[in-house]
């Protein structure tokens, strides 16, 4: 694995990532609740924290817990919540030791299928359904692993010349339109909500008209 990356939109973090299958594995870990740019920069600062210019899923996976944290918590802070991060990331980490023998690669490397891939990225701690499926994506855009049916897999990730997720960002231009495409997601989840809501109380309201209305019959009838 020895790509070019555009994730972290610093040359020296993108360059980590395109070599370390454990940096991007952590960056994706990393990425939610914060930028993207904020999230998949965190493996180089970590890297560079530890005292080495890549992450080691042994040394981290046995790091003191108080002092990981203590480690991801420094000024500049690798996450918004870099306590219950680094946590999550000694569980991945803990986890690739026991069953990949530390070695993030081997996750992907000689899966068959690209359902056999997706079930293995969703079982990684911290890793859901979509975040499996965007990784799965960005392994097969960007980083070359492609088993069958790896498209279908990643479901709407995995279309070609979509602008959906991290999976799809080579540079400026792409990152302008997968930031667009978030907001309209962002802009239309609220609208149905704000729809759902209004459903909901209206029902609420009827239901209340009808609950006095036939108390009202009721009274009548026993008069």
């Amino acid at each position: 694995m020895d790509v070019t990356l555009h994730l972290a939109q610093r040359p020296e973090a993108d360059e980590l990532l395109g070599r370390s299958p454990l940096a991007a594995l952590v960056g994706m870990l990393l990425d939610q609740q914060v930028p993207m740019e904020w999230a998949f920069a965190g493996p180089y600062t970590i890297a560079r924290r530890l005292g080495g210019d890549d992450l080691d899923a042994h040394e981290i996976a046995a790091y003191e817990p108080e002092a990981f944290a203590a480690l991801l918590s420094e000024k500049p802070a690798v996450h918004r919540y870099p306590g219950s991060m680094a946590k999550r990331i000694q569980q991945l980490c803990q986890y690739l030791v026991e069953h990949y023998e530390g070695d993030a690669a081997k996750v992907w490397e000689g899966a068959e299928s690209g359902a056999e891939l997706f079930g293995r990225l969703k079982e990684l701690p911290g890793f859901g359904a979509q975040k499996a499926q965007i990784f799965l994506a960005l392994l097969g855009k960007q980083l070359g692993v492609r088993p069958k049916g790896w498209r279908e897999a990643a479901g709407s990730y995995g279309e070609a010349n979509s602008y959906r997720s991290v999976a799809d960002i080579t540079g400026p231009d792409s990152l302008t339109k997968v930031r667009a495409h978030k907001q309209e997601m962002k802009a239309a989840a609220k609208a149905a909500a704000g729809t759902t809501a209004k459903a909901a109380a209206k029902a609420a309201t009827e239901g209340s008209k009808g609950s006095k209305s036939s108390k009202g019959a009721a009274k009548t009838s026993g008069e």
